[in-house]
């Protein structure tokens, strides 16, 4: 009964947005983490759709396209999310896109986050 509370309290929590309490209270390290995504990932609502999954996950950051049409950005949370993250900026992204590699570099410990929210850049 327990855990079923706890869980209970969690999606509480996390519904009411932000994310920044949430990622503290879970007590996980903090980690920050540059991305770059290779592939058909322009023109197919990728960021729309990589911000909306960041927020979903509780994490803060950025993307925006670059001129050589890949998607780039940085993500920052618990170290459990962005790891959650990662897996679906490699494998999943957008329903439209196809994506042939995605990089990851500059992964770092960090004991605050630099970002409020996730943001699309223009």
């Amino acid at each position: 009964m327990l855990g079923e509370g706890d869980s209970g309290g969690r999606r509480e929590a996390r519904s009411l947005g932000r994310g920044l309490n949430v990622s503290m209270a879970e007590g996980g390290t903090l980690i920050s983490v540059d991305y770059e995504i290779f592939g058909k990932v322009q023109g197919v609502f990728f960021r729309k759709y990589t911000q909306t999954e960041g927020k979903k996950l509780g994490l803060v950051g950025w993307v925006q396209n670059t001129d050589e049409g890949t998607v780039q950005g940085q993500v920052q949370g618990p170290i459990s999310k962005v790891r959650h993250m990662q897996e679906w900026l490699e494998t999943k992204g957008s329903p439209k896109s196809h994506i042939d590699r995605a990089s990851f570099s500059n992964e770092k410990v960090i004991l605050k986050l630099d970002y409020s929210d996730f943001q699309i850049v223009k």
